[in-house]
């Protein structure tokens, strides 16, 4: 079968060893995350090394001053223009076939945070909007990632109770205004937040105000703790 249809590279489409992979121009041009990171929101931070420094955690400047609901964040990949191909493409065209590879790249930079009682979640599409892409990339992602980490996932945990339309153009303000009371636990999926530790699973961050009500919809249910995770994080959003 790969006679006749060679692996291709995720990002450009180039013959490669082995499928789900980037060729190495495309490796070397996608901003993976490396080094020191913000332990909230996954933001790149000067300097080498790990997330932390010894036992300090490190927060970039906007989590130093912006209370976020959740414990841990971790990103695979700085949204540019590479990263925001391969996103879009596992958004809006089908392209299924980036989910595997992103579970193994979001495995790697969540493992620390893994625990037994690990539960993994999707950041929820409306009813209308999944109707429209017949699929949730979030929940592509959640899923590929507890594969790869041997933790349970569950698609539906929560909801998203009205229609939200796009954050584009919102102030963070007006991004957690829009979302007030959007998103809340499956009923029926409710029982299984009590005391669980979540792991929240989202494409991109922006400003963050998404995983937000998410989380607090997590802990309003009996969450013990939540962390999120995404495959990139936009790192030049103005608040307005």
């Amino acid at each position: 079968m790969r006679v006749i249809y060679p692996p291709a590279c995720l990002s450009c489409a180039e013959p490669v060893a082995e499928p789900g992979a980037l060729c190495a121009r495309c490796w070397r041009d996608t901003p993976f995350i490396h080094g020191l990171a913000c332990d909230k929101c996954a933001s790149p931070l000067p300097g080498d090394g790990g997330g932390e420094a010894g036992n300090e955690r490190l927060l970039c400047d906007d989590c130093l001053r912006i209370a976020r609901p959740w414990s841990r964040g971790r990103a695979v990949m700085v949204y540019d223009e590479a990263a925001r191909r391969m996103v879009l493409g596992l958004k809006y065209h089908d392209r299924h076939d980036l989910a595997r590879p992103a579970g193994r790249w979001l495995a790697q930079r969540v493992a620390p945070l893994v625990r037994p009682d690990t539960l993994v979640a999707p950041v929820p599409l409306h009813w209308w909007r999944l109707l429209r892409r017949r699929y949730n990339q979030s929940a592509l992602l959640a899923a590929a990632l507890a594969r790869e980490i041997g933790r349970p996932h569950c698609p539906d945990l929560l909801l998203r109770r009205r229609f939200t339309g796009t954050q584009d153009g919102r102030t963070r303000a007006g991004r957690m205004r829009n979302l007030e009371g959007a998103i809340a636990p499956h009923r029926r999926r409710a029982g299984l937040l009590d005391g669980r530790h979540v792991l929240l699973v989202d494409d991109v961050m922006t400003s963050g105000a998404t995983l937000a009500a998410c989380a607090e919809a997590c802990f309003a249910a009996g969450a013990d703790d939540v962390d999120v995770a995404v495959l990139a994080r936009v790192m030049r959003f103005e608040d307005g």
